[in-house]
């Protein structure tokens, strides 16, 4: 294979495995003809899998070092391999890929957040100074994008930010592979049960979901790791909380078998700039099994579900409001269970890794016909 038909994504801040960067992206381009490496930052050595060559800079210890020091070790490391284009996932090195770029190298900048938006939720970025750091984040980030042979987007909603910057800007979605879906599960058509599955914290409307449970009568199947033990402490301290069936951490198949005895899926975040225009795969994966999904009313939520006719949204902000929607769900079995199907349909039709797979591959072929810049 050609020098020209090298690829490497870089990433310093997610695992070898992540889904997005390994399971999906490197092992499509893999598979797709492309000897592609990937960079990765987790002390865990050099490896090879699916075909996917991962070469290891070393772990950095904390957060500071991971955006001060690693991005010099991955420079270092990116000019060893002898890659024509390079793709790259972290906010943090857009001075490496800026480099790259400038040496002659086609440079791609995959756009899994919309960070200035972001920024403005993160906790550890003290409240006054965010908004600052959010303007001078976004010049930075507009900047380099106008500069980079073409931008990957999550989502509709963050590509339409970047076409105005860069003509290449491809919204790659974050569809469910095979693997992630929940085929031959049946959704139950008998009970009041209803289920969470995933990580359980305040911002993803724990707090809500909880309280609802007083104001309606239904049963919570609730499975993933709390955010922090306060958390967990003020939800079992609800009313609400002796309706909660809680599973803790569970395994693939236990998730199987959750959504099997639950009549509708729950995903009620809270309107954080990250969430809004957010694509979350559990949303697929609920829908996946047959399970109507009932959903913060987000436009883009709203419209995919209607689009679907696949689920009912409403306030996540308001408990009696996440009552009336599971109430009125679990009151009428014969809708909720055509809206099981209707979304299992549009599952494998529409929103599925295959799509976003081959506009991936046709993006980097597009790219490496042109001489860089």
């Amino acid at each position: 294979m050609s020098t020209a038909e090298v690829v490497a994504h870089l990433t310093t801040a997610h695992p070898r495995d992540d889904v997005r960067i390994f399971h999906k992206e490197c092992t499509s381009l893999a598979a797709a003809g492309f000897q592609t490496h990937l960079l990765v930052a987790d002390g865990k050595g050099d490896a090879e899998r699916n075909g996917v060559r991962v070469h290891d800079i070393g772990m950095s210890r904390g957060r500071l070092q991971r955006m001060l020091l690693q991005p010099w070790r991955m420079w270092r490391a990116a000019r060893r391999l002898p890659a024509r284009l390079f793709h790259f996932h972290d906010p943090e090195l857009i001075p490496v890929a800026l480099l790259l770029r400038w040496g002659g190298r086609h440079v791609i900048y995959d756009a899994h957040e919309d960070v200035p938006r972001a920024v403005l939720s993160k906790y550890w970025i003290r409240p006054w100074l965010r908004r600052t750091v959010a303007t001078l984040f976004e010049a930075l980030e507009d900047f380099a994008a106008r500069r980079f042979s073409a931008v990957v987007a999550a989502t509709p909603h963050i590509a339409r930010r970047f076409a105005r910057l860069n003509r290449r800007t491809v919204d790659i979605n974050n569809y469910p592979l095979p693997s992630e879906l929940a085929d031959g599960v049946q959704a139950a058509t008998a009970g009041r049960s209803v289920c969470y599955i995933g990580g359980i914290g305040l911002i993803r409307g724990a707090l809500e979901m909880v309280s609802a449970l007083e104001h309606v009568d239904a049963t919570l199947l609730l499975a993933g790791a709390f955010e922090n033990a306060g958390t967990e402490a003020r939800l079992r301290a609800l009313p609400g909380w002796r309706k909660v069936n809680y599973r803790g951490s569970v395994s693939r198949a236990e998730v199987r078998r959750i959504m099997a005895a639950s009549r509708a899926g729950l995903i009620f975040f809270h309107p954080e700039p990250n969430h809004v225009d957010a694509q979350p795969n559990k949303m697929f994966e609920y829908m996946s099994a047959g399970l109507p999904v009932l959903a913060s009313d987000f436009p883009l939520w709203r419209s995919l579900l209607e689009d679907a006719g696949a689920g009912r949204c409403a306030d996540p902000l308001d408990p009696h409001a996440i009552a009336a929607c599971i109430a009125a769900l679990l009151d009428d079995p014969v809708q909720a269970q055509a809206m099981g199907e209707r979304g299992r349909r549009a599952v494998h039709s529409v929103y599925h890794w295959a799509h976003e797979e081959k506009k991936l591959v046709q993006l980097y072929r597009d790219v490496m016909d042109e001489v860089p810049a």
